[in-house]
């Protein structure tokens, strides 16, 4: 079966098309392909709190190619989410109305519970011990969501407006690093050890550059001076010199220093990167419906 998701975030819009299945060794997810356009709404919205004409039509053209490559693919089922930045826009649910007009895709606006709860349902499917207690960290352009994970199961979550884009507006408020901070050192206290799993682009990143397999955790101390190596060259020349994308060039200081800000309040020495979001989420989202509703079909019937 072919599904197909697509992520509206601050930064970028992404389009993961991927067959999935069961086998006696549990659920499956191959991906097909994943296209990602850096449309980065949250600029318009984190600085003047509507998306603006350009943006809105660039938006429809890139939803617009994301409808005929579902096509062409011959998808089953789909689903659109949009995050932070299009939550937020004033004009969001306009945005909304022109794409379906336009593209003939229905997009949901999400919440942060909604965002995490579907980041964390690729947990279950990971080959990691349940027995242990993890913080679930994913850092996006708008927000990031922190998820306590005990026992294989989502125990808590908070989403706070901490972006990779947001920083670079400078549109972070005080007020929400305080209360992660809060919110982190009440999970340090109640749980003791925990153990982080990063998620993100950016992260996702960092790790390539680490040259260390994806089973091998990302120790802090290596996050950082991953970080101090980037953040010594120009924005020119970590697209030059270092390969990296114009989006990502920029946007890759502020996620190291969200992701190390949030190990240290959480008391966190190592993450594992697992290279899975929001994307994978829904995929596995859709699955799970289609699933149920076969079992209640064939119970009906």
């Amino acid at each position: 079966m072919k599904l197909a998701a697509i992520d509206i975030g601050s930064n970028a819009v992404r389009l993961l098309i991927a067959e999935v299945f069961e086998s006696s060794e549990g659920f499956h997810n191959q991906k097909i392909s994943f296209t990602r356009i850096p449309v980065r709404l949250g600029e318009d919205v984190f600085e003047y709190g509507a998306i603006s004409h350009q943006k809105s039509i660039q938006l429809v053209k890139v939803m617009k190619a994301f409808w005929y490559l579902m096509d062409v693919h011959n998808i089953e089922f789909f689903r659109a989410c949009a995050t932070s930045a299009m939550r937020e826009a004033t004009n969001g649910k306009e945005i909304v109305d022109l794409v379906m007009r336009e593209a003939n895709i229905p997009i949901e606006l999400i919440d942060g519970e909604v965002e995490a709860d579907l980041i964390f349902s690729n947990f279950s499917v990971q080959k990691i011990d349940h027995s242990k207690s993890y913080l679930y960290i994913d850092v996006g352009g708008g927000s990031t969501e922190l998820t306590l994970i005990k026992n294989g199961e989502r125990v808590k979550s908070r989403s706070f407006k901490i972006g990779t884009v947001r920083m670079l507006k400078q549109k972070v408020k005080e007020n929400q690093w305080i209360q992660a901070r809060s919110w982190l050192k009440d999970i340090r206290d109640e749980e003791g050890e925990l153990i982080g799993i990063a998620t993100g682009g950016n992260i996702n990143r960092l790790y390539k550059m680490s040259r260390r397999t994806f089973v091998e955790p990302l120790h802090y101390d290596e996050l950082n001076e991953i970080y101090a190596f980037i953040k010594s060259y120009s924005y020119e020349d970590r697209m030059h010199k270092l390969g990296l994308k114009p989006d990502r060039a920029d946007v890759i200081i502020p996620a190291a220093e969200i992701h190390m800000r949030m190990m240290v309040k959480a008391g966190i020495k190592e993450v594992m990167v697992p290279k899975i979001g929001l994307s994978d989420g829904i995929v596995l989202g859709l699955y799970e419906d289609w699933k149920k509703q076969q079992i209640d079909g064939s119970t009906a019937g």
